[in-house]
């Protein structure tokens, strides 16, 4: 029986507490309602859970999405597409085929309910924290694991406030609110909490505008992000035609925060975020008529009916700038055909608008990339250098009216620029039903059907690491700077997103736009370490940035800090994630530099929290910190999750 008062996250994990304790940076492990790969993250999730050597799945419901690469170009794309789906019968996974619209989008509509915990082999996972349940991304091998019944491993979070209060102005778009609040918090704001919002203004925002906010925590770095399930929730429950899913849920009277803020949603205005980053957030007005070449509207961000229907009254008798590329995406095929049933679709393609395949492609870069030295207006929720496929291009994030307006005026523009009067936006409201149609969602349930795995040329076993070597000596294969993406280190677009159940041959792209010579020296030295500053390993949770490091030989990883799904992937993998003791000793280390751990195991054993890597090439001591719970001591001395988890159920047999 709880003792005090709660938030609801705090009801949430004390409902799906294993063991461990709700202290904050405490370890916890969390029972698993539902799992969520698609067929990028999906590939190597099931060829390691194939190693792993487990019968079946273990969850409740295992998801499986084919959404993310629609392009194939080759036969590559189709082949993860069968593999995932073979995998599916196999193991007993519910598979969305392709067509039937984004995982986010398809998970929360279709899947979802108050409550439950969610593992996602993706990072914007926490979009289902719109329903009041709380969405955790994590690496595909994590997931794997999951799937295979081992707990959701995590540190307590802080839990942040966030008290909503107002409403919306016309015009104005929970995308805006968002990118307010990551203009407050940065990049990594959110690290090591979750975002639980709360008020008046809450009941102010529907099921997909609270999505659209929810998914971008993920920009901030949170674990999730976690809504009230209120009588909003309820509505687009029935409206689904699952109200019986609806569980009322709330933070009790009186619950702490460890921090509060507020989000007044009557302030917010037309915003846009500039390139490089999602956090570097300013008004359209302070943003300037920059001229535009491509705009982007859907992705799992603003793909909702209510984002592509108001989208769709912002052009209402307007045409596309000759100059401009409009693309527009519904987020799943249900937005699709009520945009078909309402006229919507018609008027986007009246203005001029092109009209896409429900997926996630153009976000990562596969299909629809800017031209060279391009800019480009987007809904997602990303704008790193390089991620749109073209690695001179700028990308600006925005919410759908602003990016509406943008397509008729060829230059950054709000709403207000385009339309007199911008109430006529109110007109669009959440239907009252949704077109249910889930014949592309095949529930194969926990029956184990005795299919065979169909792996095309391309699909690759995965590379296992031995235990922990006894001395770590290496070189400094790369000595990185502050913001260090995913994305910088496996680039995104068809060429290199196509290889991921190919380690081998994706590994030779690691670093490409930073470090052409990357994989040639790690090869070359044979043990290595990568020395990086701030917040390495943002954004995506893919974890091809860890395992291609580890196939060429990296040993550890010396930074600054380190991104909490990127740290966990490289532990997962075997690679030692270290942070400075003194930041200042980032300087004193130059690529090349040979650095040695002497007696690894013992130094991460100790129980003080403290290592000693010696500069071999200066002789110059480097104090180091680290902080793993004793699962990752385990992970990190057995070599990572794959060969620990296959021990356990396999008698020790190494795979």
């Amino acid at each position: 029986m709880k003792k005090y008062a709660q938030n609801l996250t705090e009801k949430i994990i004390s409902e799906h507490l294993v063991r461990g304790r709700m202290e904050t940076g405490t370890e916890i492990f969390l029972k698993v309602d539902s799992t969520l790969v698609h067929d990028m993250s999906g590939t190597l999730a099931y060829i390691g859970f194939e190693a792993m050597g487990i019968d079946k799945i273990q969850v409740p419901a295992a998801v499986t999405f084919q959404d993310h690469n629609l392009v194939a170009m080759d036969h590559r794309s189709l082949d993860d597409h069968r593999f995932v789906a073979s995998a599916a019968r196999r193991y007993g996974s519910i598979l969305s085929k392709a067509g039937n619209g984004i995982c986010h989008s398809v998970y929360y509509s279709r899947i979802g309910r108050p409550g439950t915990v969610l593992a996602g082999a993706d990072s914007h996972s926490a979009t289902a924290g719109a329903l009041g349940m709380l969405g955790v991304g994590l690496g595909g091998l994590d997931v794997s694991a999951i799937m295979g019944g081992e707990p959701m491993e995590l540190k307590m979070p802080a839990v942040i406030g966030v008290e909503v209060k107002g409403r919306l102005k016309p015009g104005v778009s929970a995308k805006d609110a968002a990118l307010w609040l990551l203009k407050q918090l940065s990049v990594k704001g959110g690290v090591g909490k979750v975002l639980e919002y709360f008020g008046e203004g809450v009941e102010n925002l529907s099921v997909p505008q609270r999505a659209t906010i929810a998914n971008m925590g993920a920009e901030m770095g949170a674990t999730s992000s976690v809504f009230p399930a209120d009588e909003a929730v309820r509505r687009f429950l029935k409206a689904q035609g699952r109200e019986e899913d609806y569980l009322e849920l709330a933070a009790d009277p009186g619950a702490v925060y460890r921090l509060r803020l507020t989000l007044d949603l009557s302030r917010i205005v037309p915003s846009v975020a500039v390139p490089p980053m999602p956090d570097q957030v300013k008004s359209v007005r302070e943003a300037g008529p920059v001229k535009v070449d491509q705009v982007y509207i859907g992705s799992c961000t603003n793909g909702s009916y209510y984002d592509l229907a108001r989208a769709a009254r912002v052009l209402e008798g307007r045409r596309v700038h000759p100059d401009v590329n409009l693309l527009v995406s519904p987020s799943n095929r249900q937005v699709y055909q009520m945009l078909l049933e309402d006229g919507s679709i018609g008027q986007f393609i009246r203005a001029g608008a092109r009209i896409m395949e429900c997926g996630c492609g153009p976000c990562i870069g596969l299909g629809q990339a800017p031209p060279t030295g391009g800019v480009s207006v987007r809904t997602s929720n990303r704008n790193y250098r390089g991620r749109c496929g073209t690695a001179d291009a700028s990308v600006y994030l925005t919410g759908p009216e602003t990016a509406a307006a943008t397509a008729v005026l060829g230059y950054l523009a709000e709403p207000g620029d385009v339309m007199e009067d911008l109430t006529e936006l109110e007109r669009v409201a959440e239907p009252e039903k949704y077109p249910v149609d889930d014949s592309l969602l095949f529930c194969y349930g926990q029956k184990t059907e005795q299919t065979e795995l169909i792996k095309g040329p391309n699909i690759r076993e995965m590379p296992v690491k031995g235990p922990l070597d006894a001395n770590i000596g290496a070189r400094v294969v790369l000595k990185a700077g502050d913001n260090i993406t995913t994305d910088d280190i496996i680039p995104p677009g068809p060429e290199v997103l196509t290889l991921r159940p190919n380690i081998p041959a994706l590994s030779r792209y690691l670093f490409q736009k930073i470090d052409p010579g990357f994989a040639d020296r790690a090869e070359e030295y044979g043990c290595s370490v990568i020395v990086a500053g701030e917040n390495y390993g943002q954004g995506s949770s893919r974890e091809h940035a860890a395992i291609g490091p580890m196939y060429l030989g990296v040993k550890a990883v010396l930074a600054k800090s380190i991104s909490r799904i990127h740290r966990s992937n490289l532990i997962n993998y075997g690679i030692v994630p270290v942070l400075f003791a003194h930041p200042a000793d980032y300087e004193a280390i130059s690529a090349g530099d040979e650095l040695m751990m002497e007696d690894a195991p013992g130094q991460l054993l100790g129980g003080d929290g403290t290592v000693r890597l010696r500069n071999l090439t200066t002789g110059r001591d480097i104090p180091g910190t680290v902080s793993f719970t004793d699962k990752e001591l385990e992970l990190l001395l057995a070599g990572g999750l794959l060969p620990y988890i296959h021990n356990r159920h396999n008698g020790g047999v190494k795979p």
